[in-house]
């Protein structure tokens, strides 16, 4: 199709496109929006956390090129293990987000492991300083205080995130150079030292966060049981003679009251939750 046709055919493009559209928001409704089978995962381009670990993997990796060398690391044990160190973290995050929808379980161990990695570079920083004869900043210290106060902008992008979150990134990391890129190596080593606190105290709430959501509702064995019983439970209100939804007119289902006076009792709610909140007293009749 070439561009005069395209401009002549599009009004009858875009009302197809509209038309498709209305058809699958009416299937959808039909189908009641039931609990998807895989849940939400790969947010972690959003979390701070993330943002100030790849500023501890970007700065370790300059780090360690600046202050190791054949002399000094003959066989590079010590740049391996700090980058390597630094990118478990930044690693195990990406794929702790990435397995979030079908085993909280995995997300929850591997977020555990990029804390982990992070407790592990902190030890080779401290010995980067002692063996040097300098004592890591005291938590009191001006320096470490103004590294901790550097504030983060908050990432908004909703599509193309690979270039955004990278260009994102980039603005935060030139925040905080000046301290952990530091051409001095003891001002960088104490300023990673108080990022990887930083970083480390916000994977230990979202490791709370997650096992939180376990406790309440299980891992993805039980999501599935209560997918498949959501399913069956949908279809026999449809077979039955179930009440029609008083706001949107469609098919209703049974449901458990989970807070509230009436936590525990059967009601009536719209199919298409939570595109309609319709709802029914049980014995409505």
């Amino acid at each position: 199709m070439n561009n005069a046709d395209f401009q002549a055919r599009w009004p009858q493009l875009a009302s197809q496109t509209t038309l498709d559209t209305q058809a699958q928001q009416g299937q959808s409704a039909r189908t009641g929006d039931l609990t998807p089978v895989v849940g939400k995962s790969g947010g972690f381009r959003k979390t701070v956390s993330f943002v100030l670990v790849c500023i501890v993997y970007y700065g370790t990796e300059l780090f360690c090129r600046r202050n190791f060398n054949l002399k000094t690391d003959p066989l590079g044990k010590t740049t391996g293990q700090m980058v390597g160190a630094a990118r478990s973290a930044k690693q195990n995050i990406v794929e702790g987000s990435a397995r979030a929808g079908t085993s909280r379980e995995t997300e929850l161990r591997l977020y555990d492991v990029a804390k982990g990695s992070l407790e592990e570079l902190a030890g080779d920083y401290e010995d980067f300083l002692i063996v040097r004869g300098e004592l890591p900043w005291s938590e009191k210290d001006p320096r470490a205080r103004k590294v901790r106060a550097i504030d983060f902008d908050a990432f908004e992008a909703h599509d193309d995130l690979r270039h955004n979150f990278a260009a994102h990134l980039m603005q935060m990391r030139a925040k905080f150079a000046p301290a952990t890129e530091n051409e001095n190596p003891c001002i960088a080593a104490n300023a990673m030292l108080v990022v990887i606190d930083r970083a480390c105290a916000l994977l230990r709430r979202q490791i709370d966060r997650i096992g939180e959501n376990f406790r309440e509702n299980g891992g993805f064995t039980e999501h599935l049981t209560k997918v498949r019983l959501e399913s069956r439970e949908a279809k026999a209100a449809e077979a039955a003679d179930s009440p029609k939804c008083p706001k949107c007119g469609g098919p209703m289902r049974k449901q458990m009251a989970r807070k509230g006076a009436n936590a525990g009792n059967p009601f009536w709610s719209c199919a298409a939750y939570p595109n309609c909140n319709g709802t029914r007293p049980w014995d409505w009749h």
